[in-house]
């Protein structure tokens, strides 16, 4: 049993882990406020990208806000924990941290392993779409392909030719999303292939598609790693306060 000097000496160092890990609490509680409003933000900012992916892909938003989620309760616990000076509680508050983490990182390395299969499936899912496009009653998959043309300013997944063999084309032609100046094209100038290609977006959809989504998942994608490493500061934190206050028997009045 340690003696009343070396408690004594040990109170301060004590006093001081627990006010550095209640601030660290809370920062980390806000990060999980944060992943949850990115998660939130990704379904929103791209949901007419997941729309043509599959399955797995459009998980991706609700595994980030599920994770902020399980964030905010862990930082709740883990500020009760701190006060409470509980050393088991400290030990599982720790414990959680370092699942946590391997989750995330986890999620990190298989999400930039696939990234290439994300791609693939996207220029897949994509090609399918035009092919299967229909204006008159547009399915998700027509109103995201209108989207995307409409607000990237571009046509076709390489460029406006890829309508010309859709049967799409041959009723109407290239769709009015593909036109350049909204107004401006008509549907018999959007059947004669000598007038469309002056008046359609030059550009194909995949190349523009994919480097807006890398840069968005890249945005999330930092943020989560940066949290993920920042709850390796957490884990240090609450392994110390719990053996100081193991090894010294300290107990809050």
């Amino acid at each position: 049993m340690a003696s009343p000097s070396s408690r004594l000496q040990t109170k301060p160092v004590i006093t001081c882990l627990k006010s550095v890990l209640l601030v660290y609490t809370f920062i980390f509680w806000f990060t999980g406020v944060i992943l949850l409003a990115v998660g939130i933000w990704g379904k929103v900012s791209l949901e007419i990208y997941f729309s043509l992916l599959n399955e797995k892909a459009t998980n991706v938003p609700y595994v980030l806000i599920g994770t902020g989620a399980v964030i905010i309760l862990l930082g709740t616990f883990g500020c009760f924990a701190t006060c409470r000076a509980s050393t088991w509680m400290l030990k599982l508050y720790a414990m959680f941290l370092s699942v946590v983490f391997l989750i995330e990182l986890i999620a990190a390395i298989v999400g930039f392993v696939f990234r290439h299969e994300i791609k693939v499936s996207f220029q897949t899912s994509f090609k399918n779409a035009i092919n299967d496009y229909n204006s008159t009653f547009p399915d998700p998959t027509s109103k995201a392909v209108d989207t995307i043309q409409t607000s990237l300013h571009c046509c076709g997944v390489t460029d406006y030719t890829d309508w010309e063999n859709t049967a799409f084309f041959k009723e109407k032609g290239v769709p009015g999303s593909c036109c350049s100046q909204v107004g401006n094209c008509t549907e018999a100038e959007m059947k004669d292939k000598s007038k469309f290609k002056d008046k359609v977006f030059q550009q194909g959809c995949f190349t523009l598609v994919t480097s807006a989504m890398e840069e968005k998942i890249g945005i999330v994608a930092g943020i989560s790693f940066g949290i993920a490493c920042f709850q390796l500061v957490g884990i240090f934190l609450a392994c110390c306060l719990s053996r100081y206050i193991t090894n010294n028997q300290y107990e809050m009045v």
